[in-house]
This record gives structure tokens, C-alpha cells and sequence, in this order.
């Protein structure tokens, strides 16, 4: 893995987390809501690692900002069903908006 590249190594860590708690959603939503969730989150790890070894990045950076907020909201709802726990919201909300913010600076990086 790029260990220069801290952001790819945080979102690892929390699709591999997500992953693990999404095989215990029930199964009426398992095949859907669960699949949504971490198809989601794969498109994040694939965005950034595209942009890695992109030249024209902003593009793709923001594309990765938007699928964020998707996941933010769909862990949300997933508390809110009690698919998760609030302390496993709390834990993941914290985790999203810190890379949140790592890509935020890595956009305003690219704008300069």
C-alpha cells in the first residue's frame, strides 16, 4: 500500500471495519441496503486510488467528497434502523469526517 498516501491507508481501515459490520445486518437487508453501503464505500477506495496516479485528480477528488456524504447518511439510517449501534455511528461518523477532512485538504491542494 502507498504509505505516503495516509488517506488510502485510513479508508482501508475503515472499509475493512465496514465490511465486518455490514455481514451482521439482517438478512432482509443484507442483499440491498447492507450491499449499497459497501459498494459505497468501495467506490471511495477506488476513487482515491485513482486519483493517486491521476494527474487531473480534482475531478475524481470530488466524486469521492460526494460518495462520503452518501456513506455519512447511509450509516446514519443504518443507527436509525438499529442496524448499528450509536456507538458504532459514533465511531464510523468520527472516522468519515476526519478522512473528510484529509480529502478536503488534498482538494484545496489540487485547486492551487
Amino acid at each position: 500500500m502507498r504509505d505516503n498516501f495516509p488517506l488510502l491507508k485510513k479508508w482501508y481501515e475503515i472499509t475493512s471495519w465496514v465490511m465486518d459490520v455490514c455481514a451482521k445486518y439482517p438478512k432482509s437487508v443484507k442483499f440491498t441496503f447492507s450491499d449499497r453501503i459497501i459498494n459505497t464505500n468501495m467506490d471511495i477506495l477506488d476513487g482515491i486510488i485513482i486519483a493517486i496516479y491521476e494527474k487531473d485528480r480534482i475531478h475524481i477528488l470530488k466524486e469521492v467528497n460526494i460518495s462520503m456524504e452518501r456513506l455519512r447518511i447511509y450509516m446514519r439510517l443504518s443507527m436509525d434502523k438499529k442496524y448499528i449501534s450509536i456507538k458504532q455511528h459514533e465511531f464510523i461518523s468520527k472516522d468519515i469526517n476526519e478522512t473528510g477532512k484529509m480529502l478536503g485538504g488534498w482538494i484545496k491542494s489540487e485547486k492551487k
